[in-house]
């Protein structure tokens, strides 16, 4: 369950753009059948992305009810009696049921939501692979191209599946290939384009319009907390990560000491990360600066999702970054964790 939670965490869903709404008249209905827990055990349904409590309801004679109206099918985590384990459904506007024996959460039966069914099946997919998706140049092997293959072929034969956007972020992160992104995304339907996952796919395909790899990163410059004006031109001759943060993004400062320990793993090794705040307020970002631990340089104009770096590259979430090398060449894109280790790892050996 926690690699299933670590897929999602790849995805920052932090944005300004307003996602548009489908109509719905018909929501959602969960019956569970629940052994193991006492009457008035607490069952919620927990987002996805941030953990918030959408509906809550009680154990009573070992069944419990949801119900609730969603505007896209989505990751949704079912959580008992406040605990910190959970049980994973890709939730649909329909009914649903659930059985449930107290702690044996892989054994848990879903049935009767059609997302969920596809996610089962890209989760048997991808299983076999999943260590592949943190290994830098991993499209390229026998593997990795048998996982690009059966993925693709869900993506083509489900166009109208909200598990197809999913599925089209690891082909990506396989084999970084912008132009096969764009391809696939175009072939879903309208409706699984403006869902969550799809709106983040959309804006990673506009994004690699405008930073696309292999092309030299347009210059730029802003003050750092000192007044100084940092270009990035004066970092060439270095790997640099420009780093798109804030001090109010969560899932920034939960990244913040991978990319810590990234630096100080390569730092003496032609190195460097540039942070690019987007902040409003100066204490809260030298604050975070300084309980982080980030001692590279850091820019911001302190115009939030108005910063004039992230306007120019089109940043409209973060986390994210982009590698460039010492020629001023975009080389990555959108590194994290071991991607993050494994890319510099192979660069600077």
């Amino acid at each position: 369950m926690k690699k299933i939670l670590l897929l999602l965490a790849l995805l920052p869903f932090i944005s300004m753009a307003q996602k548009a709404k489908p109509a719905n008249t018909v929501g959602y209905l969960i019956t569970g059948t629940v052994t193991g827990f006492q009457d008035g055990a607490v069952v919620d349904l927990l987002n996805g992305n941030n953990r918030q409590p959408e509906a809550t309801t009680i154990i009573k004679g070992g069944q419990f009810t949801l119900s609730g109206q969603l505007d896209f099918p989505d990751f949704k985590l079912l959580t008992f009696e406040k605990s910190q384990n959970f049980l994973p459904i890709f939730l649909d506007n329909s009914n649903v049921s659930i059985t449930f024996t107290k702690d044996q959460y892989d054994k848990a039966i879903v049935t009767g939501s059609k997302s969920h069914d596809d996610f089962i099946q890209y989760s048997i997919i991808t299983k076999p692979y999943e260590s592949l998706f943190q290994q830098e140049g991993a499209g390229a092997s026998e593997a990795g191209q048998q996982c690009i293959a059966l993925l693709t072929d869900l993506v083509n034969n489900k166009p109208g599946s909200y598990i197809s956007p999913l599925a089209i972020f690891r082909i990506h992160q396989l084999n970084n290939d912008d132009a096969m992104m764009e391809m696939l995304f175009s072939k879903l339907s309208d409706n699984v384009k403006m869902s969550p996952i799809g709106a983040y796919v959309a804006q990673q395909v506009e994004e690699a319009k405008k930073n696309p790899m292999g092309k030299i990163v347009p210059d730029f410059e802003q003050p750092d907390p000192n007044g100084k004006v940092i270009n990035i031109k004066s970092l060439r001759g270095k790997y640099v990560l420009v780093d798109f943060w804030a001090s109010w993004c969560g899932p920034c400062r939960g990244e913040n000491p991978n990319v810590v320990a990234a630096y100080n793993k390569y730092k003496d090794k032609n190195f460097t990360v540039l942070g690019v705040s987007l902040d409003k307020s100066k204490e809260p970002w030298l604050e975070a600066i300084r309980k982080d631990g980030l001692v590279w340089q850091q820019i911001s104009d302190l115009k939030g999702w108005n910063n004039g770096v992230a306007q120019q590259f089109g940043i409209t979430s973060i986390p994210q970054n982009l590698l460039v090398d010492p020629s001023g060449k975009v080389i990555a894109k959108n590194l994290r964790g071991a991607a993050l280790e494994a890319k510099l790892e192979s660069l600077l050996k």
